[in-house]
């Protein structure tokens, strides 16, 4: 399955969303994931999330590459 970022043309019906074409439980566990970092960089006070993000990023897909 390939990743489709969303669009801004948001749906409601069904079980997609028509405009990205992602599951709405795709998307509900997106949002979760993200508001569990930006939670995790406040409870942490970090100043440089960009940074925080970037080496998450890396260390995840080096995590894909190589399972444990």
């Amino acid at each position: 399955m390939k990743f489709n970022p969303c669009i801004d043309k948001c749906t409601s019906g069904g079980s997609h969303c028509q405009g990205c074409g992602r599951s709405f439980e795709e998307i509900a566990g997106t949002k979760e994931l993200v508001m569990s970092i930006v939670s995790f960089i406040q409870s942490q006070g970090y100043e440089n999330s960009e940074e925080f993000i970037n080496k998450i990023s890396k260390s995840v897909l080096k995590r894909l590459q190589n399972p444990v």
